[in-house]
C-alpha cells in the first residue's frame, strides 16, 4: 500500500508510558531503564521532560540502540509497525548501574512497577536483587509481565497479565469462568502473589486476592466500561499505572481495580499510547 503521510507525532512507549500515565494522574514517577547512545535517546529524554518527568535514571547502554517503534495508521487501522531495537540481555556492568540507581531512590518511593517487554533489561538476576529489596522496604511491587518470564515474578504484590499471557503461563486456555478461576488460582499459588489482575478485553477484568491461605482466593469481576475502542495500544500501561497510583494513595485492591478499569476504558477510545488525567478519570467515575 502507498501511504500519504499527513501527520507524524512522537510518544513515549514501554515503561516510559507507564511513567507518563502516573504523571498525568498527579504522581511523581522515576523512569529507570536502558537507552542507547543515539539521537533517539536524546528525543526520548526531551519527551520525558515535556511530560514533567526526569531523565536522570535513563541509563546509557552503548551496546544497544534505543527502542523505536513506528506505527503506520490509516484512520484507526494499523497498516504496519516498524521496530528498531536490540533485545539482548544487559551485561553485569549495566545491571549494576541499574541496581545502584534503584538503591539511590528506594528510600523515597512508595511502589515499584516492573514493565517487562522482553527487551533484555528485566533479567532474572536483576529481579532477584530488586524484588527482595523492595519487599524488605515494604514497597508495593507490581509487574506487567512478559509471558515467557512468568516464573521470575515470585513474591510480588501484583501481576497484571492479559488473558492470553495468563493462559500461556498456566498452560491452560481461559475459555470461561471455570478455566479463568483455574488459571488465576494456579498463578496465585505458584508465584505466591498478593494479587493478580487479569485483563480480559471486552470481558473486563478479574481480580484475584490472596486470603492468606494457599488454597482459596477471592475473585472479583469488573465489566468493561469502554464506550468505544479505537486502539488498545498502551492500555496495559494505563491499567498498572492507575492501579498502583490508587494503592499508593491508600485505596483497597478492589477500589484500585475499579479505578484502573475505568482508566483503561478511557484510553482505548484514543489512538496511540494515551494517558488519562485526573479530571477525565473523576468525570468517568462519577458518571451514572
Amino acid at each position: 500500500p502507498i501511504v500519504d503521510v499527513n501527520r507524524e507525532y512522537v510518544a513515549l512507549g514501554g515503561a516510559a508510558n507507564v511513567s507518563a500515565n502516573l504523571r498525568a494522574l498527579g504522581d511523581s514517577a522515576l523512569t529507570l531503564g536502558a537507552l542507547g547512545d543515539d539521537s533517539a535517546a536524546d528525543q526520548f529524554r526531551d519527551k520525558l521532560k515535556e511530560c514533567g518527568l526526569t531523565a536522570d535514571l535513563a541509563l546509557v547502554d552503548s551496546s544497544r540502540q534505543t527502542t523505536v517503534k513506528t506505527r503506520i495508521i490509516a484512520e484507526t487501522q494499523q497498516l504496519a509497525r516498524i521496530d528498531r531495537e536490540d533485545k539482548h540481555e544487559i551485561g553485569g556492568e549495566v545491571e549494576g548501574r541499574i541496581m545502584s540507581a534503584y538503591e539511590s531512590v528506594a528510600d523515597d518511593i512508595k511502589a515499584v512497577i516492573i514493565s517487562d517487554y522482553g527487551k533484555g533489561v528485566i533479567t532474572r538476576s536483576l529481579l532477584e536483587k530488586i524484588i527482595p529489596d523492595a519487599r524488605a522496604r515494604g514497597l508495593f511491587i507490581a509487574v506487567d509481565p512478559k509471558e515467557t518470564h512468568f516464573m521470575n515474578y515470585t513474591d510480588v504484590s501484583l501481576i497484571t497479565p492479559n488473558h492470553h499471557e495468563a493462559s500461556f503461563a498456566a498452560g491452560t486456555r481461559i475459555t470461561n469462568e471455570e478455566t479463568l478461576q483455574v488459571v488465576g488460582c494456579h498463578l496465585m499459588d505458584r508465584l505466591h502473589l498478593g494479587a493478580l489482575l487479569i485483563t480480559r478485553g471486552a470481558e473486563g477484568m478479574t481480580l484475584f486476592e490472596s486470603d492468606g491461605g494457599s488454597a482459596d482466593h477471592t475473585l472479583t469481576h469488573f465489566s468493561t466500561v469502554a464506550q468505544k475502542v479505537f486502539d488498545v495500544t498502551g492500555a496495559g500501561d494505563t491499567v498498572i499505572a492507575a492501579f498502583v497510583s490508587a494503592v499508593a494513595a491508600g485505596a483497597t485492591l478492589k477500589e484500585s481495580a475499579i479505578i484502573a478499569n475505568t482508566a483503561a476504558g478511557i484510553v482505548v477510545g484514543q489512538l496511540g499510547a494515551a494517558t488519562v488525567t485526573l479530571e477525565e478519570l473523576a468525570e468517568a467515575l462519577s458518571a451514572p
